[in-house]
């Protein structure tokens, strides 16, 4: 933490945003490739950590009216549909249909051939946004933005005075969500809360991790207690997700063509759903939220305490640098 505590919040948001614009660019080739689904993926959570960094630290920005996250919220959507089938077949081949019997993945193939068609489809939209004179002409100015950045005064300022505050406004709604203190999950309003919790989850454990240099362990240790709870959300979502689109592809009910799929389904859904109740017990609300505050408060403090020691540490070097030669220049 020695040089991160000498950094100021406009090199951290540069260094932010260079990093995933270049990784846009770097992913840009293997996405339209296709040849293996990682790329797709990784590139989508550039876009939304780029995202997530420009509106966290927004009012460090100067970047005109062209650069609005307009052109990533729609990229990111049209990759979204791609990345979500992915999961489904891959859910489906790796984990579910080597425990079937024969006539349940005789049954199935028509679905897993749609499925399939579905996934190119997508693929083929993902591309045509990739290769829109908007998006690349987005790209691009970013590109030229991150040649010389346009910063506000507020750039200038120690990071480590200002850390609580980047971190203010995931930090005051997310503990309040309704998705915590559900008990069931029988209504479409339940799954609604639950994907709203976990696209905050998200969030948060984006915009901690941008700060990251300066926290300390308990703070780290709460973007990983986020990351854990976002894929078992995840998980979660995916379960329910597939059953939904067997239901409406199957001549018949999910239940009574294929049931032991179904049943893996719903076992899967159950062992999710007691897992994130377990954690979700332990995040009781204020409580919560006052251990994090009050952990970056402290990372504040100690990294505010450690600047003004290499400060004190630079100014006694100097002075001893001019004692010796104010002594030779007497010699």
């Amino acid at each position: 933490m020695t040089r991160a505590a000498n950094l100021a919040n406009g090199e951290l948001v540069v260094g932010l945003i260079e990093r995933q614009v270049r990784a846009l660019v770097d992913w840009h080739a293997p996405v339209l490739a296709d040849k293996d689904p990682e790329p797709l993926h990784q590139m989508r959570v550039s876009l939304r950590k780029l995202r997530v960094t420009l509106v966290q630290f927004g009012p460090l920005l100067r970047l005109g009216e062209p650069l609005t996250c307009r052109p990533l919220i729609k990229t990111g959507r049209r990759l979204g549909l791609a990345r979500d089938l992915d999961v489904l077949q891959e859910r489906l081949h790796q984990r579910l249909l080597p425990q079937l019997p024969d006539a349940e993945l005789e049954l199935l193939q028509p679905v897993l051939r749609q499925l399939k068609r579905e996934r190119q489809q997508a693929h083929l939209q993902a591309c045509e946004q990739l290769r829109r004179a908007s998006y690349l002409s987005w790209l691009a100015q970013m590109q030229r933005w991150l040649r010389h950045p346009r910063l506000t005064p507020l750039a200038d300022e120690p990071l480590a005075d200002w850390l609580p505050q980047w971190q203010l406004g995931w930090l005051a709604t997310l503990f309040v969500q309704p998705g915590w203190r559900l008990e069931q999950l029988r209504k479409e309003r339940h799954r609604e809360q639950l994907h709203d919790l976990r696209k905050q989850i998200k969030n948060a454990r984006y915009q901690l991790d941008n700060c990251k240099p300066l926290l300390g362990r308990q703070s780290r240790r709460a973007i990983s207690g986020f990351k854990q709870m976002q894929e078992l959300l995840g998980e979660l979502n995916d379960l329910q997700v597939l059953q939904q689109a067997l239901d409406d592809q199957l001549p018949g009910a999910l239940a009574s063509d294929l049931p032991q799929l179904h049943g893996l389904l719903l076992q899967g859904e159950a062992d999710c759903w007691q897992q994130w109740r377990l954690l979700a017990q332990r995040q009781n609300g204020a409580q919560a939220y006052q251990q994090l505050l009050g952990s970056l408060q402290r990372d504040r403090l100690r990294a505010r305490l450690q600047r003004r020691s290499m400060i004190l540490y630079s100014s006694l070097q100097r002075a001893v640098f001019c004692d010796w030669r104010t002594v030779l220049q007497h010699r």
